[in-house]
């Protein structure tokens, strides 16, 4: 263990200075959500197309045979460290592919795409408290500021500008699926960070794709055998290949990597800003409507990401 650090292949955070990482990390965090659209887009896609875990098990397959080409000499390298902890990397398989994956398409049969991306939104306040209270990381008042102010934008959304409507909110079973997903995706973000691990960014993202698959497997193959499953086509093939390229490789591989920069409450934060992303996106693709309560809650959700990512932390994060 002590020389595996030595093994792993060069990555961003070797060769940069860490001010121009931070700079990049920052960057990158306006861009993962628009990464995550595309799934949110894809789930109400979906239905009729493919089923669930079908799909999720052909994204996360997919995806976890180009990392593992990419990196394959390091995880050879490092097979003895993946296999002796092969239950940590099938944990956050299941937070971050079985959960976050197939339920959010579960979700879709029944939701709206805003509705997912405003529920999904709940993630960074878990993972905030979870940050202080199980990582150690600091917050500031102003940090907390902007969590509330980000939180309040995203309720003004689903309220539709009149708070009069969370007295007669309901939810439907695509709503409580998000939920769950919300929950393990603040798990997934913060076992990360528990669980810290000497492999590469693409390295690692293989191996917690390999758990996925693991989990997603069964379901995938029960869904398979049922006579109401669709049968693949074209249609479908098109979102595996596009998830697993954009929400899948892109956005997670971004996410794991600004982590390790930025700390798991910070990042956290772009989940605020998937009701603006997936809002867009489904006005544009889906037809589905946009009202002045979205511009508003945007500018919330906005000023509340801007004051938690402007700030400097007291120290860097590993």
């Amino acid at each position: 263990m002590g020389r595996s650090k030595r093994l792993k292949a060069p990555t961003m955070s070797s060769d940069m200075p860490q001010a121009r990482l931070r700079h990049w990390a920052l960057a990158l965090m306006w861009v993962l959500p628009l990464l995550w659209a595309v799934n949110i887009v894809a789930a109400r896609q979906a239905p009729g197309v493919v089923s669930p875990h079908v799909l999720a098990l052909g994204r996360w397959g997919l995806a976890g045979c180009i990392l593992s080409g990419l990196s394959w000499r390091e995880l050879w390298s490092q097979r003895g460290y993946v296999w002796q902890h092969r239950w940590r990397y099938v944990a956050l398989g299941a937070c971050g592919m079985w959960v976050c994956g197939a339920w959010i398409y579960l979700a879709g049969e029944s939701t709206s795409a805003i509705n997912i991306s405003l529920i999904y939104a709940s993630a960074p306040v878990m993972i905030a408290v979870g940050s202080v209270v199980w990582l150690g990381e600091r917050f500031s008042k102003r940090q907390v500021l902007g969590v509330v102010l980000a939180l309040l934008g995203v309720v003004h959304v689903v309220v539709r500008g009149d708070w009069r409507h969370l007295i007669q909110l309901q939810l439907v079973p695509g709503d409580l699926w998000v939920v769950a997903a919300a929950i393990a995706w603040a798990a997934y973000a913060l076992l990360q960070k528990k669980w810290p691990s000497p492999l590469s960014a693409t390295a690692r993202l293989a191996s917690i794709c390999m758990g996925g698959v693991v989990v997603l497997l069964p379901f995938a193959v029960w869904e398979l055998m049922s006579e109401h499953t669709p049968v693949l086509g074209l249609h479908a093939l098109q979102l595996i290949v596009v998830t697993a390229l954009v929400p899948g490789l892109g956005a997670y591989w971004i996410y794991g990597w600004t982590q390790k920069i930025l700390g798991a409450s910070r990042v956290a934060m772009t989940l605020y800003l998937g009701p603006l992303y997936s809002g867009g996106a489904a006005w544009l693709l889906l037809n589905e409507s946009l009202g002045w309560h979205h511009v508003w809650g945007g500018v919330m959700i906005l000023s509340g990401v801007a004051l938690v990512m402007a700030i400097k932390p007291a120290s860097p994060t590993a």
